[in-house]
């Protein structure tokens, strides 16, 4: 499995840029993937927006597992970060944003009132990887066309100030990553939701991770249903399982392809909601953790 990173110059940048705007702004929207809410944290935005309110937002939750994005909500309120999990087309979207955003700043805008300012306008800035979807948020928040939307990411490449209604303005941001992933699932799972550019990584690889999860999860049904395979075929290697649904597909021996159709099948939810990070994957990487420190304390 060839090990997966991309952080062009413009990336960096951004994150210069994103700090000296700090001091006016009031708030930080982090967008993340609900897919892989934690795989999609970048750490160095993160530290960046560290002394900053930060309202987590999943981003993504129609493509997403219903019941794990559920789990994520509650983990995160229970470790205090503010979360709200969205959909774009939902027309209370502003009125949802806005009132979380009021109740993370709730004692920075007691104070405003204190002093004669009435119901402050909000200054939100919005950050998080390519391909998150803050574009397309942000075209619905201010209901009009402003920012360039696409499936492949690497689209917004500067900042702007725009007004999404009397209470709320907000900053877009380009998507960034970071330097190095320390694991190397990161990367697979990036690339498998649409993070990192198309070109920049092996497509079977990728595939076959997808295959393996949903094989671990108990996800294959999902797979016959839409290619067609037999219950034999779902008895295959990860690899033959590849080759069956790139003959089922009538691409030959061209699992490139087949590999491309399958993750492009796997971001636009043709192969039913699914979500590839899980809370309990945390509480399984701390215990680890905690007994290579036992064993070597």
């Amino acid at each position: 499995m060839a090990t997966i990173q991309w952080y062009p110059g413009h990336m960096a940048k951004a994150i210069r840029q994103l700090r000296e705007n700090l001091k006016v702004i009031d708030i930080v929207f982090e967008l993340v993937d609900a897919r892989i809410p934690e795989s999609s944290r970048n750490p160095e935005l993160r530290a960046t927006v560290a002394q900053k309110p930060t309202l987590l937002v999943l981003e993504k939750s129609d493509l997403a597992d219903p019941q794990i994005t559920g789990e994520w909500v509650r983990y995160y309120r229970e470790h205090n970060q503010p979360v709200i999990a969205i959909d774009v087309n939902d027309r209370k979207l502003v009125n949802n944003l806005v009132k979380a955003a009021r109740e993370v700043l709730k004692t920075q805008q007691e104070r405003a009132t204190a002093k004669g300012i009435q119901t402050p306008v909000i200054r939100a800035v919005m950050a998080g990887i390519p391909n998150v979807g803050k574009s397309t948020l942000l075209n619905r928040l201010v209901n009009k066309k402003v920012a360039i939307t696409g499936d492949r990411p690497g689209v917004t490449k500067k900042q702007q100030w725009l007004k999404a209604s009397e209470d709320l303005q907000l900053l877009d941001t380009p998507g960034v990553l970071w330097p190095k992933f320390d694991d190397p699932l990161v990367g697979q799972k990036l690339a498998l939701t649409g993070a990192i550019k198309d070109s920049l990584f092996a497509k079977d690889d990728v595939a076959l991770y997808a295959i393996k999860y949903m094989r671990e999860h108990d996800k294959l049904a999902q797979l016959a249903d839409r290619y067609h395979l037999s219950v034999d075929e779902l008895t295959l290697s990860d690899v033959d399982l590849l080759l069956a649904i790139t003959k089922r597909l009538g691409f030959k021996d061209d699992y490139d392809k087949a590999s491309e159709r399958l993750i492009f099948d796997l971001r636009k939810g043709k192969l039913g909601r699914f979500t590839f990070d899980t809370p309990s994957d945390l509480t399984e990487d701390s215990e680890q953790s905690t007994d290579i420190e036992a064993t070597h304390g």
